[in-house]
């Protein structure tokens, strides 16, 4: 089963049969399910909404669906074509537009593309409105306009150079201190739209720029995911180019990862840490990020005599809980940069902005200001059990056997120790449960991970 229903929006593999993978039919009954969803909550008399999407191989396909299908239900469409996922989130309350969708399946490999659907804000959507999207689209609730009716599109490929200005006109973006720090940057975009827009916002800060996988056309030289293991050409091409940084997007561009000018992995917790220290430097305040997310950012927190509190993990609950807690700045330990002084939304343009600044501020060598951060190692790993176990009952009694520590229970089972920490979360699609641990050493993370392992194990009589 290769096609996910979930709040967020519809994701699913192409080809294949209706209902179990990302057909045509699919596309085409989801967005008739989201434009009817607008149309019964907002009373006007044309509504618009925002498309845009990354460059994966179905896009098009998948895109020119949707578009029809918004139009045979009488909604005006302004088309960004190719786009990344914040571009469209900064599109939509600039075209005072009445929703948007991205056409995208982020990180997941090329054979994968979604539908991530955004409010009048341009923010996710509710739990609750997600929900009812898949109700309508269980019913197939759409009534279609007669021809007298129809929306008609407006395209509109500006957007990515808006979004560029908006990014640079930010009062702690400091083009001209970077211009002056001569930066040379490699950027691997794995040839989807941040091939286009990240080369260009670097080049308006006056930074020399090599490109690696900046084509964009959807065959993704590897694993799109930014995560060590996938990244040995930039850390390479890094060390030869002698470069002063790498930077690494994913195809829709909301996750950003660095690494050091001597081919080391800055650490994908540590974007979000690096860039809310400079921020809280110039703007003191709060910070969140969600439960499974680094201690560090804690700490940098603390440090800048701010307030930090962690959600439950996705986009959606990081965002509220920042709204709640007047946030400056937050996101995910997945490299997500969340900078409400643009938008509520995870922002690798301004990630690479605020970054380039902070670093020609402190005028240092990637690697040492990754040295300058408290050294927290992460170990990710999961237990699959059988059907018949209760997963429920076993986080139940983990939660009971440590109810001496901090524990928190709004995402699965966070236990808080004082040295190190453990996360608990179940599948919502599989027996399974996974475990994040951080502690001050990798070994120390994977011990940690072990035991829970273990007591597990114990508890279901495994």
């Amino acid at each position: 089963m290769t096609l996910i229903k979930s709040i967020s929006g519809i994701r699913g593999t192409i080809g294949g049969k209706a209902g179990d993978n990302l057909t045509p039919v699919d596309a085409v009954k989801f967005a008739s399910a989201y434009g009817t969803f607008l149309k019964n909550n907002i009373k006007k008399e044309k509504l618009t909404v925002v498309i845009g999407r990354d460059a994966r191989i179905s896009g098009l396909m998948i895109h020119n669906l949707v578009v029809n299908t918004l139009i045979g239900l009488g909604i005006d469409v302004i088309d960004l074509g190719l786009s990344t996922t914040p571009t469209v989130e900064v599109a939509v309350p600039l075209e005072q537009a009445d929703g948007g969708i991205i056409l995208t399946a982020s990180h997941n490999p090329k054979q994968w593309n979604a539908l991530k659907l955004l409010n009048a804000k341009g923010e996710f959507l509710s739990g609750e409105d997600g929900a009812r999207i898949l109700e309508i689209a269980e019913a197939e609730a759409f009534d279609f306009s007669d021809v007298d009716n129809l929306g008609e599109i407006t395209v509109n490929d500006a957007y990515m150079d808006i979004h560029i200005d908006e990014v640079l006109n930010l009062p702690l973006v400091d083009v001209e201190a970077v211009k002056a720090a001569k930066f040379k940057v490699v950027v691997d975009a794995v040839n989807s739209s941040g091939g286009i827009i990240i080369p260009k916002l670097l080049e308006q800060m006056g930074v020399e720029v090599v490109k690696l996988y900046c084509e964009p056309n959807g065959h993704f030289p590897h694993n799109p995911e930014p995560l060590k293991e996938h990244l040995g050409d930039i850390s390479k091409l890094v060390v030869t180019e002698k470069a002063d940084l790498g930077v690494v997007v994913d195809p829709d561009v909301d996750r950003l990862a660095f690494v050091s000018e001597d081919g080391e992995m800055f650490g994908e917790e540590y974007t979000l840490v690096a860039v809310a220290d400079y921020v809280l430097s110039k703007t003191p305040g709060n910070t969140v990020s969600n439960m499974s997310s680094s201690r560090a950012l804690r700490d940098v927190t603390n440090h800048h005599k701010g307030s930090y509190e962690a959600s439950a993990v996705g986009e959606v609950n990081v965002v509220e809980l920042m709204k709640k807690n007047n946030a400056v700045i937050g996101g995910e330990g997945n490299g997500g940069i969340i900078y409400p002084e643009l938008h509520y939304g995870r922002d690798s343009l301004v990630g690479v902005a605020l970054f380039l600044t902070h670093l020609a501020n402190k005028k240092m060598k990637v690697s040492e200001l990754r040295a300058s951060y408290p050294e927290y190692y992460m170990s990710k790993n999961k237990i699959e059990l059988t059907p018949q176990i209760d997963v429920d009952a076993i986080l139940q009694a983990m939660t009971e056997k440590y109810k001496a520590e901090d524990i928190k229970t709004i995402d699965g089972v966070k236990i808080d120790f004082a040295e190190n920490w453990v996360h608990l979360r179940k599948s919502n699609t599989e027996p399974i449960i996974r475990i994040y641990t951080e502690a001050a050493t990798q070994q120390l993370a994977d011990d940690l991970a072990l035991r829970i392992i273990d007591e597990i194990k114990a508890i279901a009589g495994i």
